[in-house]
């Protein structure tokens, strides 16, 4: 197996590596790609939903970005210690009739010894918005390292 830096012990600094590490990840929407960061037995609860193992992660991954189009998400670090670190996250995502909504939401993330997630408790909530009240407007994929965060955008 190997390693996936950063590696725990966290510190300030790669705990927000790791973050951003993960909302680019999640940001590319590539289900397969994202699962690679978890371990091969990774438990998650997503909302009501209760996950494990990688495939079925890409499962969930290939269904929740089906329905949630152009999809785009930012992350930023809550606290952290040890082999844990508690994010707080935005994304914003339109249904299939157009319908734009803002997803605001905490992670739980317990890491192994080799820097992959074994353990996401997700807690989410939606919020309908109109178009024009969008934040992020970067093209699909990666945030701009020059987009602001959530804390200098308000939320």
């Amino acid at each position: 197996m190997s390693d996936r830096p950063p590696l725990p012990p966290f510190t300030a600094e790669t705990a927000a590596q790791k973050a951003r590490m993960a909302e680019d990840a999640w940001n590319g929407r590539d289900p397969e790609r994202v699962a690679l960061a978890y371990t091969s037995d990774s438990v998650w609860r997503n909302r009501s939903e209760f996950l494990t193992g990688r495939a079925a992660i890409v499962a969930f991954l290939q269904r929740k970005w089906a329905q949630e189009r152009e999809y785009r998400l930012i992350k930023e670090v809550w606290t952290f210690g040890g082999d844990r670190i508690a994010v707080r996250f935005a994304y914003e995502w339109h249904d299939a009739e157009g319908r734009w909504f803002r997803s605001y939401g905490n992670e739980n993330w317990a890491f192994d010894a080799h820097g992959l997630m074994r353990r996401r408790i997700a807690s989410i909530n939606d919020l309908a918005i109109a178009e024009s009240e969008r934040k992020f407007h970067w093209p699909l994929g990666r945030r701009p390292d020059d987009h602001p965060g959530l804390t200098d955008l308000g939320l």
